[in-house]
């Protein structure tokens, strides 16, 4: 997967000066959001990885799907990936850019997964103690996983931060085991 975000980013990051230039970051954003959906179903990847498809159409089959909701700018960008056959790209093109735009606002996505339902002063504790921590505004996402038994896995962009009882017990039975 390396490889894809490794193609992707040269794409991500034209998008995103585009988006910069006409200051249309929600725009991109959403036509990358939709498009990534589009050619992520299994009929339309298929499609666009068959050679027996020209480019053009393939970047006009992509386009008519969404052709509303798609300025000039977004078409003539799906045109360029499929010239370069890179259609297959868009989710990982997406990725980059949302990263890219969380750094130029300097917000921060956030999952805490816990193993109960969190109150509302619980939630907004977080959120705080992650704003201090990281600088950031923290978009902040709470999932629940009984699982885990209790604590909370905090992942924040590439920092997993695991305090969950089943994780504390994880480490326990690997330190055990190498004893």
């Amino acid at each position: 997967m390396a490889e894809a975000a490794t193609l992707a980013r040269p794409y991500a990051l034209a998008a995103f000066d585009i988006a910069r230039e006409s200051d249309r970051f929600d725009h991109w954003s959403l036509a990358l959001e939709q498009l990534a959906q589009v050619t992520g179903t299994p009929e339309i990847r298929e499609y666009i990885s068959s050679p027996v498809h020209s480019t053009a159409a393939k970047a006009t089959t992509v386009i008519d799907l969404l052709e509303d909701d798609l300025t000039e700018n977004t078409k003539r960008f799906v045109r360029v990936l499929a010239e370069n056959q890179r259609l297959n790209l868009i989710s990982e093109i997406r990725a980059t850019f949302e990263e890219l735009l969380a750094e130029e606002r300097r917000t921060l996505a956030v999952e805490v997964t816990t193993a109960v339902e969190l109150t509302s002063e619980e939630v907004e504790a977080f959120d705080d103690a992650l704003t201090r921590k990281y600088q950031r505004e923290i978009n902040l996402t709470i999932k629940v996983d009984p699982d885990i038994v209790g604590g909370a896995l905090i992942r924040a962009g590439d920092t997993v931060l695991d305090g969950t009882v089943r994780g504390k017990l994880e480490k326990l039975q690997t330190s055990l085991m190498r004893n």
